[in-house]
C-alpha cells in the first residue's frame, strides 16, 4: 500500500515544484539540494525524538526534556546533544561561573535559556525574542523542565533593556540574524562592558561585523573567534545501521553561511 504524504512532504514537493520551474543553474540546483536535506533532517529528527522520548542524551544540557519544535535551524543536532558542539565548552565555563543572571537575546524555542537554568539553579534566565510563537514555545519548554520561575520571558531587546547588566553579573548569549551589530554597542548601552557575552556573528549577512564587534569590545574584554565543529561522537549507537548521508545530516544544523562566534571575557 503506498503511504499518503505528510503535510510537510507536501509543502516540500511544492517548494520543489516552484524551484524545478527555473531555468537551470547550480543555484537553483543547490536550493533544491537544501529542501531535499530539511526533509530528510526533519524525518531523521522525528526518528531521534521516537528513540529518545524528547530527552537530550548528551552535551552540555543532557536530561533537558526537549520534546518540541525548534523556531528555526535543524532540530535533529539539538535532540542529540550535539547543536552548535564548538560551544560545548564555553558553555561549561558559563555554568561553572553561576552568574546570577542570563540574558539571552533570541531565545527561540529555548533550547539556551531553559537548558542554562536547568543546569544554573540560582540563575535568573531573560529570554527574549521578536517573535511571538518563539516565546510561546519557549514558555512551554521552561515549564516541561521546572524552570518556569526562573525563565523570564520577553520580546525584542532594546539598548535600555541592557542596562541590567549592571546589576549583578551576567552573561549574554547573543543569537539575532545579524542585527548584532545594530544591538551590541557599548556606546549605547554601556552596561554590555559588565557582561561577559557570547555572539553568533552573520558575517555572510553583514560582511564586516566580526571587526566591528571586535574592535568594540577589545578594549574592555579577552575576545576569542570559535568557528564550527561537529560531535559525530555523540551519535547513537543505532544510527551506524544509517547511511553515510543520513548521519551527516543529523548533525547538520542548517546553516546557508559560516557563522562564527565571539567570546568576550570581561577584562
Amino acid at each position: 500500500m503506498t503511504q499518503q504524504p505528510t503535510n510537510m512532504t507536501r509543502a516540500i514537493d511544492q517548494a520543489l515544484a516552484r524551484l524545478q520551474a527555473q531555468p537551470p543553474t547550480p543555484q537553483r540546483l543547490e536550493a533544491q539540494l537544501r529542501q531535499l536535506a530539511k526533509w530528510r533532517s526533519i524525518v531523521l529528527a522525528n526518528t531521534l525524538l521516537a528513540q529518545s522520548g524528547g530527552t537530550i542524551p548528551a552535551g552540555p544540557f543532557q536530561g533537558l526534556r526537549y520534546a518540541t519544535e525548534a523556531s528555526e535551524g535543524g532540530r535533529a543536532p539539538r535532540l542529540l546533544g550535539a547543536y552548535e558542539a564548538s560551544l560545548h565548552q564555553v558553555i561549561e565555563t558559563v555554568i561553572a561561573r553561576a552568574y546570577p543572571q542570563v540574558v539571552d537575546i533570541g531565545c527561540a524555542e529555548g533550547y539556551y535559556a531553559v537548558g542554562l537554568a536547568r543546569r544554573m539553579p540560582g540563575t535568573t534566565v531573560h529570554a527574549r525574542d521578536s517573535d511571538p510563537r518563539a516565546r510561546t514555545l519557549c514558555a512551554d519548554l521552561a515549564k516541561a523542565n521546572g524552570v518556569a520561575d526562573r525563565v523570564r520571558i520577553g520580546p525584542e531587546v532594546s539598548h535600555a533593556d541592557l542596562a541590567l547588566c549592571a546589576d549583578a553579573p551576567t552573561f549574554v548569549f547573543c543569537d539575532i540574524e545579524g542585527a548584532e551589530g545594530a544591538l551590541l554597542d557599548p556606546a549605547r548601552a554601556p552596561a554590555l562592558v559588565e557582561a561577559d557575552l557570547l555572539v553568533e556573528v552573520h558575517e555572510g549577512m553583514r560582511p564586516g561585523l566580526l571587526a566591528t564587534l571586535t574592535a568594540r569590545f577589545a578594549p574592555s574584554h579577552r575576545v576569542t573567534r570559535i568557528d564550527r565543529a561537529l560531535r559525530p561522537d555523540l551519535l547513537p549507537d543505532w544510527t551506524e545501521t544509517l547511511s553515510d548521508l543520513d548521519r551527516l545530516l543529523l548533525l547538520w544544523e542548517w546553516r546557508a553561511t559560516p557563522t562564527p562566534w565571539l567570546w568576550m571575557e570581561r577584562r
